[in-house]
């Protein structure tokens, strides 16, 4: 059989890609540069020399960017108020490439290397299941043969060593990582202890914040349908106006101004609570900047509407729900909510804050003169004696009830 297997070139992928091999099967290493740090000439060199039948790799950093990362933080997707999804986002992209290698390649089974416990293993066969339900999916940490033998870290580090595979981990490694454009993750190990703050050397995007600039940096972030357009960097005179370039700045210059750390304990879909450590910097300014110009360009009962839903969204996009037809009547919802929030946010970035300085919309809502309290602008005040007696009707009415009750 020939199969996909998603590869990272860490060692769980690696063993898997060496046991799939030893069970007769023809197997493609599938590499997706998502914008991890990391070094895609060694990964392929290592799958090869693993025995893959074939290396692939997608750069996929800009669909990444532009058809996933801006839509969720449009939809103002935030998972339990905190985390803005950066791995739960990544992973139906991820998949749906891996399907369009099986595709091309004529795959009959797609795998993966996502523990049994995790979320990740959800997200990647819901993506399988909706593009692809012809193919085989093997998923090795469900099947029993496979946990009887590898009880944990240690039993797949030694197997590595037996069978000469090449892997960067080792047994002293503290935490998991998972990393890409929109953030790195942090997880496991010694962040299993709620109690013990995440050890100083561990953050790689974000700097502390008594390691940030005392001088602050001013942005102009420019939005068209609730999508960034373009960045200016105020303070350089540095215009960046492609998805990718200006997400890749954001990111630079939030984390070295130390904005986007979060560390939760979370509740995965499995029903597992589980702490994880986030650095999300250029994903926090956008955030931010757009609920800003939505203030000022979204209509009142259209943005609460849009709200409700967008827990439901996040849920959906956290539990690997991208790929279904209650996400599409969602995202269509959306996108007719995003027409017309246009406009220019000014901010400032210092010592960890995101601080707002203003909004401007071609299509602003806001009247000075009718909010002004200087000038009538339009609003006669004696209406608003009528609108509070309406208003206060069931309140009179609810309580003549409460004290018959009472008297009774």
């Amino acid at each position: 059989m020939r199969v996909v297997l998603a590869y990272s070139g860490g060692l769980d992928t690696a063993c898997i890609l060496k046991l799939l091999i030893q069970r007769g099967h023809e197997v493609i290493a599938f590499a997706a540069d998502v914008g991890q740090q990391e070094d895609f000439a060694e990964i392929e060199q290592r799958a090869l020399a693993t025995g893959a039948a074939e290396y692939v790799q997608a750069d996929l950093r800009e669909e990444f960017v532009r058809e996933y990362i801006f839509p969720a933080i449009a939809g103002n997707a935030v998972y339990e108020n905190r985390y803005l999804l950066g791995t739960s986002l990544a992973r139906p992209l991820i998949a749906k490439a891996q399907v369009e290698v099986a595709r091309q390649e004529g795959g009959d089974a797609l795998a993966h290397g996502a523990t049994g416990k995790g979320n990740d293993q959800v997200r990647f066969e819901l993506a399988y299941a909706a593009l692809a339900p012809d193919l085989e999916v093997i998923a090795p940490w469900k099947e029993t043969e496979f946990l009887e033998r590898f009880k944990g870290r240690s039993d797949l580090l030694e197997f590595a060593r037996q069978e000469g595979i090449e892997i960067e981990a080792t047994a002293e490694k503290p935490y998991s990582t998972d990393e890409n454009i929109m953030h790195r993750s942090y997880e496991a190990g010694i962040l299993e202890d709620p109690t013990e703050p995440p050890p100083a050397d561990m953050h790689k995007l974000v700097r502390p914040i008594e390691e940030t600039p005392d001088e602050p940096v001013d942005l102009e972030i420019h939005f068209k349908d609730a999508l960034p357009d373009r960045v200016v960097d105020v303070t350089t005179g540095t215009v960046y106006d492609q998805p990718l370039a200006l997400f890749e700045f954001l990111n630079e210059v939030g984390g070295r101004h130390g904005i986007g750390r979060v560390d939760m304990v979370e509740n995965r879909f499995v029903g597992i609570k589980s702490r994880a450590v986030y650095e999300t910097p250029g994903g926090t300014i956008l955030h931010q900047a757009l609920r800003d110009l939505e203030g000022i360009a979204m209509d009142r009962e259209v943005l609460r509407l849009r709200d409700s839903l967008s827990p439901k969204f996040t849920e959906l996009i956290y539990n690997g729900f991208w790929f279904s037809p209650e996400m599409d009547f969602i995202r269509a919802a959306f996108a007719q909510s995003e027409e017309l929030i246009d406009g220019t946010v000014s901010l400032r970035l210092l010592k960890g804050n995101v601080i707002l300085h203003g909004r401007e919309s071609p299509s602003s809502l806001y009247d000075r003169e009718l909010a002004s309290m200087d000038v009538e602008g339009g609003y006669d005040q004696k209406d608003a004696r009528g609108f509070i007696n309406i208003n206060a009707l069931r309140l009179r009415a609810h309580k003549l009830i409460v004290k018959k009750a009472s008297e009774a």
